[in-house]
């Protein structure tokens, strides 16, 4: 089978979280300021079928495609630093691969024949990566984990027979790996480089380019070192150094050679590389007009990773105003009415994220509150627009035992419910909810359209009347309320297109206070922020220098 598409593997070594994600995104970047066109895929030792039931504090965020795919966080770095649009082939588990295979299996696929992993498992996974072949000119493929693990075995051995299927010039090996400085003995130590490699050469792979993450550059002497013990070429070397803002990946390894070296080992012509966007995106991080602080009140706070897409859209908000945003995590479990004044006092505005479960929640109520009366802007997002109706319902309509029916079955009051039925306008159906169902019943996932009103804060954002966004969630404004919070100044400016389902909420009476039930996160680029963002940092800047109340009303 013939393919236009060359392949990149990226694997890692020693330890975890060196930053393959990065690492992947960043190599598509530079390969798309040559003129290539890229698309990235994650493969996932992991038997969970996806991560949607995964606790965030394990695994990190839940990354959403427009398709509805729940995916890993790396999939947002890949569209974040790429043109390309992920979807369900841009993810695949050992969960994924094994239920293919068993289902092959099960309807007789393999004609009674002895089911294993070489070569079934690994014929699987190779047809799993060229899914996407000719989609684009470069197919990058991240192998999660690390050398070594059992897991990732079937993959490694996946990946090792794509050299003999598609040709040495088709497919390249980057192995990223730890070089540590060691401060007793003032070293930069290249063996746990060395052991990782021999590991990699063990199963039949030969990293073509080393991406060395270490702390400083490396000298010439130390990539000679490295070169001589792992048998690649010393320009085949490339310090991964610590960066201040991960903007700047894409430069350094421009610096280093790392996109020369790569169309030099697959034998591609290109253009010289356009790298004006990153450059001044680095210098307008390192240079900032302004700065402006953000509380995002959650129940994640003390693992950034949970919120990955979200504090980088904030960033990409401050980018599109000069400004730079420092993220102040609270977690809403310490925040009562009587402590809520002093915990947000130096917050500029106030953001309650998605989240699922009732911990925490009278606390995002309380910031919510806090915000709504102090004139603080206010963004909230699926929950956190959900948290914006309990708390108008409460405080202005009068409603005082509103609830979702997510924390309270009982509340006299559900403005947020569990909808039985949902008009999905891509199916052109009413779709029924299995409320009785694993993890509460079916979600609306992925990108659902929305009808925005004019003369509202949405518009000015978005500047059109007709959007499309990423959902990720299970409960809904309950519609038998609309009438009542309306008559008391709620102002629904965004709905499905039919007008059953509310997407966007805002509070007539205040300058920046926004709820929507998607999760605009997963659509910021940094060269293209999101307008929701980009209008919220706006009003954060504005309260900060304007401070327009001091007290509440």
């Amino acid at each position: 089978m013939t393919s236009k598409s060359k392949f990149i593997f990226v694997t890692g070594g020693v330890v975890s979280s060196l930053g393959k994600g990065l690492a992947s995104a960043s190599i598509g970047a530079l390969l798309e300021s040559r003129g290539l066109t890229v698309t990235i895929q994650k493969l996932d030792p992991y038997i969970n079928v996806d991560p949607g039931t995964m606790n965030p504090f394990q695994h990190g965020e839940v990354f959403v495609t427009d398709d509805g795919t729940e995916t890993d966080l790396d999939l947002g770095h890949y569209e974040r630093f790429t043109h390309a649009v992920m979807g369900r082939n841009n993810n695949f588990t050992t969960g994924k691969i094994y239920h293919s295979v068993i289902s092959k299996e099960r309807r007789g696929d393999y004609l009674g024949g002895t089911v294993q992993v070489i070569p079934h498992i690994t014929d699987e996974i190779k047809r799993s990566i060229r899914m996407v072949e000719n989609d684009a000119d470069i197919v990058i493929t991240e192998i999660g984990g690390t050398i070594g693990d059992i897991e990732s075995l079937p993959f490694l051995e996946a990946i090792r027979q794509m050299r003999t299927d598609m040709g040495k010039e088709n497919v390249l090996y980057i192995h990223l790996t730890l070089v540590p400085y060691i401060p007793t003995a003032k070293e930069v130590k290249t063996k746990p480089t060395q052991h990782s490699v021999k590991e990699l050469r063990s199963i039949g792979i030969q990293p073509d380019i080393l991406l060395c993450r270490t702390s400083g550059l490396l000298s010439d002497e130390l990539k000679a070192k490295i070169a001589l013990f792992c048998d690649v070429s010393k320009d085949a070397v490339i310090t991964a150094k610590d960066v201040d803002n991960i903007y700047e990946v894409p430069l350094n390894f421009n610096r280093e050679g790392l996109d020369d070296k790569i169309v030099e080992l697959l034998h591609i012509w290109t253009r010289a590389p356009r790298l004006d966007f990153w450059e001044n995106l680095s210098s307008a991080i390192k240079a900032p007009e302004h700065d402006v602080t953000i509380a995002i009140v959650g129940k994640y706070t003390n693992l950034t990773e949970s919120y990955k897409s979200l504090n980088e859209a904030l960033y990409h908000g401050g980018f599109a105003n000069k400004s730079r945003v420092n993220l102040q995590f609270i977690d809403s479990e310490t925040i009562t009415k009587e402590n809520v004044a002093e915990v947000l006092k130096d917050a500029h505005g106030i953001l309650v994220p998605g989240g699922f479960g009732p911990r925490g929640i009278e606390g995002k109520i309380a910031a919510c509150e806090y915000a709504r009366t102090r004139k603080v802007p206010y963004f909230g997002i699926c929950l956190g627009m959900q948290i914006a109706v309990v708390t108008f319902a409460r405080h202005v309509a009068g409603l005082a035992g509103a609830h979702s029916t997510e924390f309270d079955k009982n509340t006299p009051d559900p403005v947020i419910y569990l909808m039985r039925e949902w008009f999905d306008e891509r199916l052109n159906t009413i779709q029924k909810r299995d409320v009785d169902s694993d993890m509460g019943g079916t979600m609306r996932l992925g990108a659902y359209t929305c009808a925005v009103a004019p003369d509202s804060l949405a518009h000015t954002a978005y500047g059109r009347t007709t959007i499309s966004e990423r959902h990720r969630h299970r409960y809904e404004f309950n519609n038998d309320y609309k009438a009542t919070l309306q008559e008391k100044g709620l102002i629904i400016s965004g709905t499905s297109p039919n007008g059953e389902l509310v997407e966007i909420v805002e509070a007539g009476d205040h300058p920046w206070f926004l709820g929507c039930q998607f999760h605009p996160e997963f659509k910021s680029r940094p060269e293209d922020p999101h307008p929701l963002f980009r209008e919220f940092i706006k009003a954060a800047l504005a309260y900060k220098t304007g401070n327009p109340a001091d007290n509440p009303d």
